[in-house]
């Protein structure tokens, strides 16, 4: 009984740790241009993201980082990688597509996006809102000296400093370029931008070795039978 009850009580812990760190996640990946259409891409991150953007504090995370000049830093940066272009480019692939139809037909997809609308708690938490001390921090924020001079100093910061010389770097141009003509940033289509997928049919030393092409054996006789 005992180790059955402390069994429960620490997947009750692991399982409150990650409800909590569900919101941070997601605040993460939607300041980051680069991560932000990930959840596009597969119903099943749409549906965490949808229902961690319905709970408040995903909102008062989001509203705390936006307050910390780095978090712009950050999102500039992420915006100037050629990663970003992968990210993007993944929209070409038609198995994304075949993943949300597949989603279309599923009951439990519907299910899983109401979930949150009828969960009573969920509008207990935004009755809550606003006496969470979270609310109430960065309502105060506003009237801390040490945020101003935050983003006072901001553009004598070393980061921002590299960003605004980035554009004259010519390896930022090289990276986009390498990314824009290799075929595995744009997934299944990528195969198309190939070469060695046409490259049987371009070289003429192989050309005439495949299976179109080969020439028909005649039919060898049939052996006359055993005397």
């Amino acid at each position: 009984m005992k180790l059955s009850a402390i069994a429960s009580a620490l997947t009750l812990a692991l399982l409150s740790q990650a409800a909590a760190a569900a919101p941070e996640g997601t605040v993460d990946q939607m300041l980051d241009p680069a991560k932000a259409a990930d959840v596009a891409k597969d119903p099943k991150a749409a549906v965490q993201a949808m229902t961690d953007m319905m709970d408040p504090a995903t909102s008062m995370i989001m509203m705390q980082r936006l307050m910390d000049p780095n978090v712009y830093t950050k999102m500039a940066q992420s915006g100037m990688d050629p990663n970003i272009m992968k990210s993007y480019a993944a929209f070409l692939d038609p198995n994304m597509y075949g993943k949300w139809m597949a989603a279309g037909m599923d009951p439990n997809f519907y299910m899983a996006m109401l979930t949150p609308m009828m969960n009573p708690n969920m509008y207990m938490k935004w009755a809550m809102a606003p006496m969470d001390p979270r609310v109430w921090n960065a309502g105060m924020q506003m009237m801390n000296p040490a945020l101003y001079m935050n983003w006072a100093m901001a553009p004598m910061n070393p980061a921002n400093m590299n960003l605004m010389m980035a554009p004259m770097n010519p390896n930022m141009y090289t990276n986009w370029m390498g990314t824009a003509a290799n075929p595995q940033t744009y997934g299944t289509w990528g195969a198309f931008m190939n070469p060695a997928t046409y490259g049987n049919m371009v070289n003429p030393a192989t050309f005439f070795t495949m299976p179109f092409a080969a020439p028909v054996a005649p039919a060898a006789p049939a052996a006359a039978p055993a005397k």
